[in-house]
Formats: C-alpha cells, structure tokens, sequence
C-alpha cells in the first residue's frame, strides 16, 4: 500500500507546532533556571559577610547604612554596621531599596513596587525609618542625596522614550521640600545657564544632586549636546548655572568646600571611562585620588577627608574608600554593599 504522505499544509502545520514545542520547554527551562538562581541568591553562602535580622533608626551617630547585597533571606535590605567597626556583624531591617541615602534623620528609599503592572516609587523615611511619603517615579532609581539638615531630598531615575534620545535612556531629576511639601518633580523645569548666557536644548538631562548647608544652594550633573557639565542650582530662583564641564556625580564635602567627582578620563564605550578626582570650590584646583579603577558611582563623603564609593564585586558591589587628598591607597571597607549613609559624626 502506498503511504499517505502529510499535505504541505499540513507539514507547515506540524513543523510549527514542533518549533511552539521547543520554544515553550525553551521558555519554561529558562524560567526554571532564573528561579533557580534567584532563590539561590536568599540562601546565605559560605565566606559571606554576617547578617542578622533587626531594627535600627536614622537618628543615631556613627552609623553606616546602606543596601545589603550579600546572599541571604535580607539581600536588598537595608543594613547597618558601626561605622567606626564596618566589618561587624550587620543589622538588617525589613526595608529593601535599590537606592538610598540619609542624614539628620531623613532618609530616602528608591524601590520597587509590586502589582499587576511594575514599577517603582520614592520613599521618604523618617528618624524610626517609617514611610512618610510616597512618590511614583517614572523609571529606574539609580541616584539619591538627602540635605545635611534632612530637609531636602533628591532622586534621579533613567526614562526611556524622550525622541532625542535614539531609543537610549534619559534622567529625571527631582527635589521635595519635607517642610514646605512642595515637589519640583523635574529639574528640567528650572532655567540653565552655561558660559554667562540662558542655554536651551530639547536633551538637559540632570542627575547626581548633593545639597549645601543652606538648603538653597545645590549642585548637580548637566549633560547636554554630548557634554556634562558641573551646575549649581538655587531652589529659590530656580536656576541652574554651569561652573565646569566634564564633572559628573558630585558630592559636596561637609565643610562645603571641595565637591568629589567622577571625571571622564576616556572616551565613550572605552574601558575604565572615569576617574575619582576632587574640586575645590575656592581656588578652582581639581586632583585625581589615588583609585584608579573607573569609578561609576556618586561617592560619598565618609568624613571631611575620606570618600566612599562602589566598585564590582563578586556579589555585585563592594564599598570602598580613599583619602580625599589624592594620597594613600584604596581599601575595601564593606564588602557585598551599595548606596551608603553615614549617620552623624
């Protein structure tokens, strides 16, 4: 008997239901695969920093806080260790963020939320690190700053969909008053100023904000036309003012005058792009600290003579920390660790 052989309709037929086959196992290995690693990351591993569970505030001194990434039921939690003691045991509380800062018990939490549709909010913190405000932010967290005083507080997220941006991300910038209430959800609302005259441009992207003392004065990441410049902005006149190019993510020191800086030392897409360098605000002298791995991160203030920062590690990111002076050497001060507080002297 002769064989019935499939129609090409009907062989067009099987060969796509067997290349749905393998595309759905495809699809459910690799969801098997990604839970897999995800619940490996809350299992504690050996060589670990120490994590314990428990509470702690904003208000007391000597403190440092900062977004746990050690593997274990708190990775993602916020932590605190002594600060003159930042390899003890860490306290982890019930809070996870993907960014956070605070200071004179304020603090600001960038996280995500849940829900059918994700997406991710700003929380201000208050001295017992209780929720007083909620905000919806219209991307991905990746900066945060709180005033000295605790009145103040920023957040930067990447957006996407800004047409001049090539399909590529772009930065929102926001500032709230946590006395007034008011909310300046965008600091491209604000008027620029570069070389003495009002500069306008569809592309202002701002991030990296760090406050002054006065609660008026700012400084922040302007970039523009392929260039980023240095800004200081006023709150109360709703200016941004350019007062040096090629200096991003500031950190304004405790004493307001010298601000810590990433500087790019290599062209766009070349390895280690930029460089840890301080300004002091007075004489116009910049230098390069003594890290010279490409530091991608605002860094942060430890005291008035030593800065904070993260670099890769094996779990994610490390903490680490140089004399702001340009001498001395790097050292890893916190593994397993990101986006840090220092709370009081």
């Amino acid at each position: 008997m002769t064989p019935v052989l499939p129609r090409p309709a009907h062989r067009r037929t099987l060969a796509l239901l067997a290349v749905t086959v393998l595309l759905a196992t495809a699809a459910v290995v690799a969801v098997g695969r990604a839970a897999g690693r995800a619940a490996e990351r809350d299992h504690d591993r050996a060589g670990q920093p120490a994590v314990r569970q428990g509470g702690f505030g904003l208000g007391g001194p000597g403190r440092l806080i900062f977004r746990n990434l050690a593997w274990g039921p708190q990775r993602d939690h916020l932590a605190a260790v002594p600060l003159s003691d930042p390899g003890a045991v860490r306290t982890a509380g019930p809070d996870d963020c993907l960014r956070f800062h605070a200071a004179a018990g304020t603090g600001v939490c960038l996280r995500a939320t849940g829900g059918v549709v994700p997406g991710h909010e700003a929380v201000v913190l208050d001295a017992r690190m209780k929720a007083v405000r909620h905000f919806p932010v219209p991307g991905i967290p990746t900066r945060a700053r709180v005033s000295p005083s605790g009145r103040l507080v920023a957040w930067t997220v990447f957006v996407s969909g800004d047409s001049y941006a090539g399909g590529a991300f772009s930065t929102r910038t926001a500032l709230y008053d946590t006395r007034s209430g008011a909310l300046h959800d965008s600091l491209e609302d604000f008027t620029v100023r570069i070389g003495g005259r009002r500069h306008q441009a569809v592309d202002h992207n701002f991030w990296g904000v760090t406050f002054a003392a006065d609660d008026t004065t700012f400084y922040a990441t302007l970039g523009t036309g392929g260039r980023t410049y240095l800004v200081r902005g006023d709150l109360n006149r709703r200016t941004l003012t350019a007062v040096r190019e090629n200096a991003e993510c500031p950190s304004l020191s405790p004493d307001g005058t010298r601000i810590a800086f990433k500087k790019r030392v290599r062209p766009k897409g070349a390895d280690a792009p930029w460089r840890l360098y301080v300004l002091d605000l007075r004489s116009g002298r910049e230098w390069p600290l003594a890290e010279r791995a490409s530091v991608d991160d605002q860094a942060l203030w430890r005291d008035g003579r030593t800065v904070l920062y993260a670099l890769p590690g094996d779990y994610g990111a490390d903490l680490w920390q140089v004399p702001a002076n340009g001498g001395g050497h790097p050292r890893k001060v916190v593994a397993s660790a990101v986006s840090p507080a220092v709370t009081g002297p």
